[in-house]
């Protein structure tokens, strides 16, 4: 739900065990086709069917866009500033 809230989307899950290191396999497919033009549409057709999870709680993106914005202006600062140490 947080997720959903945050970037104002639903969120959606496919019902196969470890999803985001399928997800990550998918990804190197991917890349070792990117060379024959593949997309990753193309890749992931015979991904299980998603269902939809969540959707964003009503008034969420009211609270979180700000923070957004916020977080974006320092990632930027922390990215383009060469004498920033992390």
């Amino acid at each position: 739900q947080v997720l959903s809230d945050v970037f104002n989307a639903p969120v959606f899950t496919i019902d196969t065990a470890n999803s985001a290191c399928l997800g990550s396999a998918y990804r190197a497919i991917h890349g070792l086709v990117a060379e024959k033009n593949v997309s990753l549409a193309d890749v992931v057709k015979l991904a299980p069917e998603p269902r939809l999870a969540v959707t964003p709680s009503p008034g969420a993106e009211e609270l979180y866009r700000p923070l957004l914005k916020r977080y974006a202006e320092l990632e930027r600062k922390v990215i383009y500033n060469p004498a920033s140490s992390c």
